[in-house]
């Protein structure tokens, strides 16, 4: 009894460890300026981590940097452009360009995709395929390091279980997230963002309490409607996400689809671990046991959240 509760005291205090604000990724903004024709002034954005100790921008052939000056001569910012160091201690790199007509564009390069080819003007020529590979990478990224989110699945899990139930409540989990996500990034639908992160962490607690309990109440006879309802408000969360990122002008539909791709694949990944880890700790006696200590970690973690943004609520009041 004595481990079991030094387990669940170290798992908690492991979770409460991650930010308020989990669904957050880390992300660095490279802005560059172009103040004549060929020359621009770049910095790193400021943040709470100074990105240029752990990033290098490789600029294209023929450019070249002095301190914060680009010089690219008659030729422009034209070829391929890298951040060595993305996908380490910063998930993404949103490399902003201002041009010299006054159009602004803006590049997501990750890990899985370092690079971006700039063509010297505003025009946004990426292809399709890399558009679309970018994008899934992050929304894969994001899933699985946003904390709440995850633990919101994984209480369904416990709430629902492993049977014929759980699918139709993973789906109506995605299709309300996915309908909310795509009303938010398109300008259709805006809210502040510290009340969704607020009712994010007040859904993870309500699924939490209703796994606990034994006799049948609405979250436990219908899964799927709890699913939905709060799966609208993780859209919102997504979408958080997705406005720090950004939207490219050309092939828009095609960043936000394969975005929300990614995070289905994310969120599959998670339903196939656990159903794995499932099923070999069943092959324990004291396994069964294991499974109210897990949902308190996960109740009480997102009740230190719920307080903490509410109190952010509070603060902007």
């Amino acid at each position: 009894m004595i481990g079991w509760m030094r387990a669940l005291l170290l798992a908690t205090l492991a979770l409460l460890g991650a930010e308020a604000s989990a669904h957050e990724m880390s992300m660095a903004e490279l802005d560059m300026r172009e103040v004549s024709h060929g020359e621009f002034i770049w910095q790193w954005g400021s943040g709470e981590r100074p990105a240029s100790q752990y990033l290098t921008p490789v600029w294209p052939e023929g450019c070249h940097a002095e301190d914060n000056r680009l010089r690219c001569g008659e030729a422009g910012l034209k070829g391929t452009l890298a951040v060595d160091g993305v996908g380490k201690r910063f998930s993404a790199a949103i490399v902003k360009v201002t041009w010299l007509d006054g159009q602004m564009r803006a590049y997501t390069l990750t890990g899985g995709q370092p690079t971006v080819h700039l063509y010297g003007a505003a025009d946004d020529n990426r292809g399709i395929g890399e558009i679309a590979s970018a994008y899934t990478v992050l929304g894969i990224e994001h899933i699985l390091t946003g904390y709440d989110h995850l633990a919101f699945v994984i209480g369904l899990l416990f709430l629902v279980g492993f049977n014929r139930r759980l699918v139709l409540t993973i789906t109506a989990f995605t299709v309300a997230h996915s309908l909310t996500l795509a009303s938010s990034a398109l300008g259709l639908l805006t809210l502040r963002s510290p009340p969704v992160e607020a009712t994010i962490a007040l859904s993870i607690m309500l699924v939490a309490g209703e796994s606990l309990r034994e006799h049948q109440t609405l979250a436990r006879r219908w899964p799927a409607l709890i699913a939905f309802l709060f799966g609208l408000v993780h859209g919102l969360g997504f979408a958080g996400a997705l406005k720090d990122i950004g939207l490219p002008d050309n092939h828009l539909p095609v960043a936000l689809l394969t975005f929300n791709v990614g995070v289905e694949i994310g969120q599959l990944l998670t339903v196939g671990v656990a159903f794995v880890l499932t099923r070999w700790l069943s092959r324990y006696p004291w396994s069964a046991s294991a499974r109210k200590p897990v949902i308190y970690v996960i109740g009480m973690t997102a009740a230190y959240w719920s307080w903490l943004r509410i109190a952010a609520i509070a603060n902007l009041a």
